[in-house]
């Protein structure tokens, strides 16, 4: 039986009448996850909502400080699946930071290389499935899975895996890109345009699509920065902040690209930052592909073996696809973490589902939901 089944019931805020309370989930793991909200409906108006979620819990961080640093690198891919590169870069970084770790240059740009693939498939796969919530059949969606797929690829061919790649280490790469490799990559990175183009020519003017979200699930700069909010939602909100321009972290300050804005605060916008950001990511990708240079991938310093960082901590941020992603360590001179910590932004961007469905029509719901863009595997952890 439902938690709260034998509650009395809920009244309107009025006293008029009963809220009808509507329990939407839990949702089978091929949506975002096994996912549940509790929505309490007057007519077909959302007066409260709460999020539940945790079926997918699994103790990430606990394991992780019972084991050596690089033994939990593998276990970073599994927090987003969809983006493990970005994961990988995120931990890495801050073992380097804990550290004092150099990262060779070629690996630095390998870094970016990788992590801008990582966003396009990313915000293509989540437009994609935003659009298929709204009721599209699905041709959308395969749409996205066609680039996305072609980037997997070239995720297969350099780490040995497509999604549990397993590939940064600390202090560089665990393998260097061949030439093939990068040629590869710049013949997908050169068709990559066309497909943005035509992607967003076949949504952006549809007459439901807009329909659907413009003026939905408005978020308010003020109340997305008091939550903590990051990444394409926070930008989509009008607020000017990405951390490769403020953090100072690999060697974004070498590319030029600019970070898209939102004006209206709602789940078009967030639709639309997702699409202006692919154009973006695409530009760094030229630019690095064009100027990625020789040497080694792994620092001759590095110690992956018998790796005893000395007592400290260190927090390591990147801005993964989703948000402020961000690892916490604190040493204590043995060979695995006294305190591991994820500052994952799914769940913090989850935070404010119920600030943006209040007084929108329960329709509304999973598509405000779906603009989030949540991976359960970041948020329960």
């Amino acid at each position: 039986m439902r938690e709260g089944w034998n509650r009395p019931p809920v009244m309107k805020p009025d006293g008029e009448g009963e809220l009808l309370e509507v329990a939407m989930g839990p949702h089978h793991p091929s949506t975002h996850g096994v996912f549940r909200m509790d929505v309490a409906l007057d007519g077909e108006r959302v007066i409260r909502l709460k999020p539940v979620f945790g079926y997918l819990h699994r103790n990430h961080e606990k394991i992780a400080e019972g084991m050596s640093y690089l033994g939990s690198m593998p276990f970073t891919d599994r927090l987003d699946y969809l983006c493990p590169l970005t994961n990988n870069w995120a931990y890495a970084l801050a073992v380097e930071k804990l550290t004092g770790q150099e990262v060779p240059e070629r690996a630095e740009y390998l870094r970016v290389i990788l992590g801008e693939l990582t966003r396009v498939q990313n915000h293509a796969s989540s437009i994609g499935f935003l659009i298929q919530e709204m009721g599209a059949s699905g041709t959308p969606l395969m749409y996205a899975f066609k680039a996305r797929e072609k980037i997997l690829d070239l995720f297969e061919e350099l780490t040995g895996a497509r999604m549990m790649c397993n590939y940064m280490r600390f202090g560089g790469c665990r393998v260097d890109a061949s030439a093939a490799w990068l040629d590869a990559t710049r013949k997908v990175v050169a068709g990559l345009p066309g497909f943005v183009d035509e992607f967003e020519r076949l949504l952006r003017t549809n007459e439901i699509l807009m329909a659907r979200t413009q003026g939905v699930g408005i978020l308010r700069p003020e109340l997305a920065v008091n939550a903590g909010v990051t990444g394409p939602m926070l930008r989509a909100s009008g607020v000017n902040y990405d951390i490769r321009k403020v953090g100072g972290y690999g060697v974004y300050n070498r590319f030029k690209f600019r970070v898209p804005l939102g004006d209206h605060w709602d789940v078009y916008d967030r639709y639309m930052i997702r699409m202006l950001e692919m154009r973006e990511s695409i530009k760094i990708l030229e630019q690095a592909l064009k100027d990625i240079p020789g040497g080694p991938v792994m620092d001759a310093k590095a110690k992956l073996r018998g790796f005893r960082p000395k007592p400290g901590e260190a927090y390591g941020r990147i801005e993964s696809p989703k948000g402020e992603l961000g690892f916490y360590l604190i040493s204590d001179g043995g060979p695995n973490p006294y305190r591991y910590r994820v500052r994952p932004p799914s769940l913090i961007n989850l935070t404010i589902l119920e600030d943006m469905c209040l007084g929108q029509n329960v329709a509304d719901v999973v598509l405000i939901f779906g603009s989030v863009d949540i991976i359960l595997g970041e948020v329960d952890r």
